[in-house]
Order: structure tokens, then C-alpha cells, then sequence
């Protein structure tokens, strides 16, 4: 599932997880945002702005970082003008905590239910082989004797 959120008039495409860029927050802890668009994993798509207006992206602030540095020169012939200047934006890192949608069901109890059932196969895998090793290692020691 992702969704497309609006920061600092630009729109950014964000899943749970990611860390993004945006143009200088000053808040503290987590910010919340109003999705402009919303695509759920089976495909269907929300984009409707009264259901919108209900959902929320919530972000936690990372940390603060600042963009390349921008010079600006400006130069007339034989006039002596020249100005001379920069800049270097300043962003805000967000990460992505999760996507809220009313009446979805996570599906993190279907995926821990799912590595539960790996765990438990992988435990059973690693019995069988406990149990095939001395049976392998007594068949060595019968063909030295032998």
C-alpha cells in the first residue's frame, strides 16, 4: 500500500517504512498528513476527499539536513555590476510510520502468523537434520571398520 502526500508544496509517493526528504518542518516528535491519494495492495485506489479527509500518514521527524549549496552570480559587462550570493535549503528527514485506513485490518497479524509458521518449519527442519547426522556419521564409522 502506498500514498501520496503533500509537504512543503511538493507531493511525495510514501510507503510504511520510508525515509524521505522534506522541505524544513518545525514541529517536534510525530506529524500527521492528509493523503492526497491512496492505493491499497489489492490494487483499489481512494480518492475520494471526504474519505481522504478521515485518513492519516503519520511520520516521525528523524532529523534536520541541508541540500547542495546554490551559487548565484550575476554579471553585466562593462558596467562593474556583479552580485554575488547563495543558498542552501534546509529538509526535514521523515520516516513513515504507518498509513491509517478505517475498517482495513492489518495484516501484521497475518504476517506474524506467517513467520510464526516459518519459524516452527524451520524448527522442524533443523530436528530432522539433528536426527539424519548420527545416523549418516554411525554409517561412516561401519565402512571404516568394515
Amino acid at each position: 500500500m502506498y500514498a501520496i502526500i503533500r509537504a512543503g508544496g511538493k507531493q511525495a509517493k510514501v510507503q510504511e517504512g520510508d525515509v524521505i526528504d522534506v522541505e524544513r518542518i518545525k514541529a517536534d516528535g510525530e506529524v500527521d498528513f492528509t493523503p492526497l491519494l491512496i492505493v491499497n495492495d489489492d490494487g483499489s485506489v481512494i480518492s475520494d476527499r471526504d474519505a481522504l479527509d478521515k485518513l492519516t500518514v503519520t511520520t516521525e521527524i528523524v532529523g534536520d539536513s541541508t541540500g547542495p549549496k546554490i551559487d548565484i552570480f550575476k554579471y553585466k559587462n562593462k558596467t562593474g555590476y556583479r552580485r554575488r550570493a547563495g543558498h542552501r535549503q534546509k529538509y526535514t528527514r521523515l520516516e513513515v510510520k504507518k498509513i491509517e485506513l478505517p475498517g482495513v485490518k492489518k495484516k501484521a497479524s497475518a504476517d506474524a502468523a506467517g513467520a510464526k509458521e516459518s519459524v516452527d518449519s524451520d524448527k522442524k527442519a533443523k530436528k530432522a537434520k539433528a536426527e539424519k547426522k548420527p545416523a549418516s556419521s554411525e554409517a561412516k564409522t561401519e565402512k571404516k571398520e568394515g
